[in-house]
């Protein structure tokens, strides 16, 4: 038995070396890696690191140090594929395709890190994926939320048990190229915790200058990163460190419009969910009136993840009857179904939301309209004023509100008190506030409210 383990150990570093020869590696590189095969020759196959210098080796030699894939850039065909998977973000398509055009016209030029930053649901991963796609090249993505360890940027050392190769690394292998498009997802979720910062250690793979000698803990020899192309999303741009920020463009992402969210949703979303739930596009019809009761009632974000579940919801409660077919409580008469606004009520319940009349609220004496800014995007949000006699000139705040918001409320009384007499609202020597109070209320108390944007209310 021993003969046969000692003549297999032969037989896999005879292999290793073929690798080794076929990899075609750095010269640097080389030499480490002949060097540990070199140990794994004089160890036993027994020894506790022969597994360990054998799966380093393996790994070396697979990883794409020579493999490029060809690029090739269409701006026509950039420009129809953006147009065809995403609909409007003109802005966003518009320096992607700046972008491409600049790779086209000097491919050895270093371009900008691109971020894209905005709320859920918009779109910004699959912009990635199609600057990949349009560019031909190999596309893999990190998703970087919640880590909060440098070695899973870096990698661990090898003296560790079950040490592995960071993620930038893995990524590589996996593409199998050394110029994929890599996609740092939800750059702004890292966290730094007691085993260093992880957005510390991406400053050199997103470094230009530094990039091409990115040594990882793991392979502890420097690999090329110079060919790789990444793009990084985020929600939000405050979360990011600033030296991390610094090496990035940043593009908005924004939320889209009611009127785009039904273009989405007759264009991509339903056809999808159709095809998912075994449905046909003739079976289902959805009419402009009940999709945008289904996205004002039922659905309130920026992106169109939820309205897409919504769909889903819609395609199922009628996959259901179809199966049914003739069976009660409903009964299909014929096809397609047509979705009515009282149809979303039946399957999808009440209302979740309600479309806030805000005409018919600011005709009131004493309410105004106010900006208010969420992660889900913008939106209006109602100020209510009131005056309470018999008071000693006190003001009132309710709703939850931060200091620049009780700040600004102050302020605007206390503009109002200044200039009361130039507009004939009091006589001379009298003060607006004699005897009364004035209580500002911003409705839905529960939620929390801050910002600069109550300056404009």
């Amino acid at each position: 038995g021993g003969n046969s383990d000692f003549s297999d150990s032969v037989n896999e570093i005879d292999e290793l070396q073929k690798k080794i020869v076929k990899a075609n590696l750095p010269a640097d590189v080389n030499k480490t890696v002949v060097r540990d095969l070199h140990r794994l020759k004089k160890m036993g196959p027994f020894s506790p690191e022969n597994s360990i210098i054998r799966n380093y080796i393996e790994f070396v030699v697979e990883l794409p140090w020579s493999i490029s894939s060809s690029e090739t850039i269409d701006i026509h065909k950039a420009r129809k594929d953006l147009d065809c998977e995403h609909y409007g973000m003109d802005k966003v398509k518009q320096r992607v395709l700046e972008y491409l055009a600049v790779r086209q016209l000097k491919p050895s030029a270093r371009g900008p890190i691109l971020c894209f930053v905005g709320p859920p649901g918009v779109g910004k991963t699959s912009i990635g994926r199609s600057i990949a796609h349009t560019l031909g090249r190999q596309f893999q993505r990190i998703s970087l939320g919640g880590v909060s360890n440098q070695s899973d940027i870096r990698g661990h050392r090898r003296t560790y048990i079950g040490a592995m190769p960071g993620r930038i690394i893995q990524a590589l292998k996996n593409a199998g190229v050394n110029n994929p498009v890599i996609l740092l997802d939800e750059i702004d979720k890292m966290t730094s915790g007691v085993h260093g910062d992880p957005s510390a250690a991406l400053l050199e793979v997103l470094d230009p200058l530094q990039n091409h000698h990115f040594v990882d803990h793991y392979l502890n020899v420097p690999f090329d990163l110079s060919q790789v192309t990444f793009i990084a999303t985020a929600n939000q741009v405050k979360t990011i460190p600033a030296p991390l920020l610094d090496r990035m463009e940043t593009i908005s992402v924004c939320g889209y419009t009611l009127d785009e969210k039904v273009h989405i949703a007759q264009r991509h979303l339903l056809h999808k969910q159709l095809e998912e739930n075994g449905l046909n596009n003739s079976d289902v019809k959805i009419p402009v009136d009940s999709l945008k009761q289904l996205i004002g009632c039922y659905t309130s974000e920026a992106g169109v993840r939820n309205l897409e579940r919504k769909l889903g919801a819609l395609c199922r409660a009628v996959a259901v009857r179809m199966a049914e077919k003739d069976s009660e409580p409903v009964n299909i008469v014929s096809l397609p179904v047509d979705i009515s606004t009282d149809t979303l009520e039946t399957i999808l319940g009440p209302p979740l939301y309600q479309v806030m009349e805000v005409w018919g609220r600011v005709g009131t004496p004493g309410v105004a309209v106010g900006l208010a800014w969420t992660a889900q995007g913008g939106c209006v949000t109602l100020v209510e004023a009131s005056k309470l006699a018999g008071g000693e000139g006190k003001l009132i705040l309710t709703g939850h509100l931060g200091d620049v918001m009780k700040e600004s409320a102050q302020l605007a009384l206390n503009w109002v008190r200044g200039i009361a007499q130039q507009y004939g609202l009091i006589q001379q020597g009298e003060d607006l506030m004699n005897d009364i109070d004035v209580h500002i209320h911003f409705p839905e108390g529960a939620v929390g409210k801050e910002g600069p944007s109550a300056g404009i209310t």
